[in-house]
């Protein structure tokens, strides 16, 4: 008879993986409606085909490594990646972004690792990341205009025609660039007072882009309620962000003010669905503390100083990098261990 060699406690966890991945796609519900809401259909028609190609590409994968596909699919980890992506993607992306995005996710970036659980990147970041190093005319120049600011919006069917190409619409008349690539571009030869009047600002933070991170946060908090993730690393993710811009940031005529950062990007999305990915985060509390605040570090260099205005893909793919490096130094004690008494305090 095989006998277990770990160590105790043993505790069995009531959670299922197809549980935890179908609550966290119920959370990112608030935040689809207000992508659709305040910026039209494509959010949601991106939703609905990355997640499907996300499922055709695990079923495929699983096939040719001839393992169950029912069994497979039915942990929803393909689709939870689908639906990253298609919230992540510009809305007017073309249909072929998001196949190469997603197909590039599930093949290369969790399969070529073995799978589920064994993959050391986030694969909605490395399919994101790869569509937007290879073809950035196409994710710079996608991202729809709030359907407030237009005369005349696009209705579904336009949408759909757009973004799988059998359409005659201009898509140039439908588009906008995100406050935070108005505000970093527009910053440098003029004031805060006069870059905030553009339409994109709205009457609040961003128009439209503050309720989708509201939402998001709302998501998110829920997820935190339910218990899929602790609060260490989104918190310490936003309160490092806020704290950089607040220090290097703090005059809103140089420099992007902290709660642009916070609600005008993807920085929700990405601090409470992308960021807590169990497999390729920090696991210890101490860890997931430092990882958390690598990623609102980075992100605010990179948006800061380098060529994107948007910098969670990429802060997050560099810190997956130093995870198994973070969880090395910082694993708790053993269940039930003593720290060793010093020959001094031992005799006192």
């Amino acid at each position: 008879m095989g006998l277990m060699t770990i160590t105790s406690p043993h505790a069995h966890g009531p959670r299922k993986t197809a549980n935890l991945m179908r609550a966290v796609v119920i959370a990112t519900l608030p935040g689809l409606f207000a992508l659709t809401w305040f910026f039209g259909w494509g959010n949601l028609i991106n939703v609905i085909w990355c997640s499907i190609i996300a499922m055709l590409a695990e079923a495929a994968v699983l096939l040719i490594r001839k393992r169950p596909i029912s069994f497979y699919l039915g942990d929803y980890s393909a689709l939870v990646t689908g639906v990253l992506l298609g919230l992540a993607l510009p809305p007017l992306a073309p249909w072929w972004v998001s196949v190469v995005a997603v197909g590039f996710a599930i093949v290369v970036a969790k399969h070529l690792y073995g799978g589920m659980g064994y993959n050391p990147f986030n694969p909605a970041m490395v399919g994101f990341a790869l569509v937007l190093i290879s073809f950035p005319v196409a994710m710079t120049t996608s991202w729809a205009a709030p359907i407030q600011l237009l005369d005349n919006p696009m209705s579904f069917i336009d949408t759909l025609s757009t973004i799988f190409g059998f359409g005659s619409h201009t898509i140039d008349a439908f588009t906008m660039a995100t406050p935070l690539d108005v505000y970093k571009h527009e910053i440098g030869h003029s004031v805060a007072a006069e870059v905030t009047k553009y339409p994109v600002f709205g009457d609040f933070i961003a128009h439209g882009w503050e309720w989708v991170n509201i939402a998001f946060l709302a998501g998110g908090l829920f997820l935190m309620k339910k218990g899929v993730f602790t609060w260490h690393t989104p918190i310490s993710m936003l309160a490092a962000l806020a704290l950089m811009s607040l220090i290097f940031g703090w005059d809103a005529d140089q420099s992007t003010p902290p709660l642009l950062h916070l609600f005008a990007g993807a920085t929700m999305l990405g601090a409470f669905f992308i960021a807590t990915d169990p497999v390729s985060s920090a696991v210890s509390p101490q860890g997931k503390l430092i990882f958390g605040a690598g990623i609102g570090i980075l992100t605010y260099i990179i948006r800061t100083y380098g060529s994107y205005p948007d910098a969670i893909a990429f802060s997050v793919l560099l810190m997956n990098f130093a995870a198994p490096l973070i969880d090395l130094y910082t694993q708790p004690r053993t269940y039930g261990h003593v720290k060793a008494k010093r020959g001094g305090k031992e005799s006192a």
